[in-house]
């Protein structure tokens, strides 16, 4: 079947989605509360133990730090969800709530919301590909670039740039600064500065109680390990084969939220931490549904997950791989698939 037809049946058998997803929308105070305990107060736990930690085992602070890092992931998501006011009934307390956690996660808790919100209404548009996803070049994007311009983007496009050296650029550079441009930018400017300063005076009594280098070496470790986790799910949430990468008048959001976002299939405790975001299909049919209620409406609504990409962690890792989408192909290749590409049209 070619993909015209297949997108056609997605979007035929998906027609009444909205009336399908309705009732999972709905907030609970109960589990919101419950979510924030078991998310915080196991944080500060191990927080406090990494710290006595690094007077005798600088590897028993680094283990403690991935543990937290996970927890740390937990509270990202309700931030996240508090970023799409799907969390918590009482909108004030969603952003007191959101603002808390930024405070934890070092991501401006505004700012990123609203340009996540914008990553929703735009997944898969080949126009705005860079907010929200890895910036992926086009097979005729790299053909047209210079040796320097490849070079830059393999380097880019490595493992240990992509997982390693972004996220810490990410969280100390990209999102201290409005480097988008949306459409009333003094105001994003204005919102920016206000949510990294809810961010850094925390951080200034807790070094100054704590002890700068103590507090700031224990908060590094742990940020160091939640940017690579979270690089990683973002990674794959939309960087999978067959994807959806159009341009925005071919663009259709039924069919960005179904082929261009993963249902990635995690064991109990790991879909705990990350708050079930690896049903990402049916979190981009819509935003509003709450985390505590993507696996319910995952396991009542068996329609909504029969066209998505399915992925275990080992497909996750292969994904690595992936470096540019190939428009003829409607798929993500490998350069060494570029390459070959290249032989043959040279060669005919």
């Amino acid at each position: 079947m070619s993909n015209q037809n297949i997108d056609k049946e997605i979007v035929d058998s998906l027609k009444n989605w909205k009336s399908i997803i309705a009732k999972y929308k709905k907030k609970n105070t109960k589990k919101a509360i419950g979510q924030m305990a078991s998310s915080f107060l196991p944080f500060i736990a191990v927080w406090v133990l990494m710290y006595f930690a690094l007077d005798f085992s600088l590897i028993l602070t680094f283990l403690l730090g991935i543990v937290n890092a996970f927890f740390l992931v937990r509270i990202f998501i309700i931030q996240h969800d508090c970023g799409h006011n799907s969390f918590i009934k009482s909108k004030k307390a969603s952003d007191i709530i959101g603002y808390a956690c930024s405070v934890f996660s070092f991501l401006p808790f505004k700012y990123w919301a609203e340009t996540h919100t914008f990553h929703h209404g735009h997944n898969g548009q080949l126009e705005t590909r860079q907010i929200g996803d890895m910036p992926t070049l086009t097979v005729e994007e790299f053909r047209a670039k210079n040796w320097w311009g490849r070079f830059k983007y393999k380097v880019f496009r490595s493992p240990i740039v992509i997982f390693v050296i972004a996220p810490v650029y990410y969280l100390i550079i990209t999102t201290k600064y409005p480097f988008l441009k949306f459409n009333n930018w003094k105001k994003t400017t204005y919102t920016l500065l206000k949510d990294n300063i809810v961010i850094i005076i925390p951080y200034l009594a807790l070094g100054y109680l704590t002890g700068w280098g103590r507090f700031f070496a224990v908060q590094f470790i742990i940020l160091f390990f939640f940017g690579i986790i979270a690089f990683w799910f973002f990674y794959i949430q939309h960087q999978h084969e067959f994807s959806y990468k159009k341009w925005k008048k071919d663009w259709n959001f039924v069919l960005s939220a179904i082929k261009g976002s993963t249902y990635l299939k995690l064991p109990r405790v790991m879909e705990w931490f990350t708050g079930h975001i690896g049903i990402h299909h049916i979190h981009h049919l819509n935003s509003r549904i709450p985390n505590y209620n993507l696996k319910k409406c995952f396991t009542e609504n068996k329609i909504l997950s029969k066209y998505v990409t399915t992925l275990s962690f080992k497909d996750g890792v292969k994904m690595m791989f992936h470096k540019l989408w190939d428009e003829e192909q409607q798929r993500m290749i490998t350069f060494r698939e570029y390459y070959k590409l290249e032989k043959m049209r040279f060669s005919n």
